[in-house]
């Protein structure tokens, strides 16, 4: 895997962090497991009371689209304004987010997405990112909501960072 992993910063042939992982099924598996982790969470399920049951497939296809997979999320449910706006006033805390991180890597173990080091940091990389990113939305002062298109994740590529004001 390393090998293959090395030649894979964006060089024609190598596989998406979405391939890598196993694609669509793996995303539904992991937000499927992870979102009933979630409901069961003391801190969590106040969150995501009254979550839509197709809450977790909708993760599903934005984690895909992030990761190099298919833009059905930006054409279904409207891209990265959508999935912004879904977080506005939830007022989403620090201590939520490090629980959300957490149970959301001990579910990837769980579900046996891959291990090896590369896509584990590219994968908490991105989670770290967007959960932190969900915190800004969901409090005071968020930016535009159009801001920005859905980011797209690759080895050893990520969006640059773009300071505010």
């Amino acid at each position: 895997m390393t090998e293959q992993l090395a030649q894979g910063s964006g060089k024609p042939g190598a596989p998406t962090i979405y391939d890598w992982m196993g694609g669509e099924e793996a995303l539904n598996r992991l937000t499927e497991v992870f979102y009933g982790h979630v409901l069961k969470d003391p801190l969590l399920a106040p969150v995501f009371a009254g979550m839509d049951q197709r809450h977790p497939r909708h993760v599903a296809m934005w984690l895909a689209e992030v990761f190099g997979g298919p833009s059905t999320y930006s054409a279904e449910r409207g891209g990265h304004p959508h999935m912004a706006r879904m977080h506005l006033g939830r007022g989403i805390t620090e201590e939520q987010r490090r629980r959300w991180v957490g149970l959301l890597q001990d579910t990837a173990d769980e579900v046996g997405l891959p291990a090896d080091p590369e896509f584990r940091a590219v994968f908490i990389y991105y989670i770290e990112w967007g959960t932190r990113m969900a915190l800004i939305y969901s409090g005071e002062n968020p930016p535009p909501v159009d801001a920005a298109d859905v980011p797209r994740w690759n080895w050893g590529q990520t969006p640059p960072w773009q300071p505010n004001g």
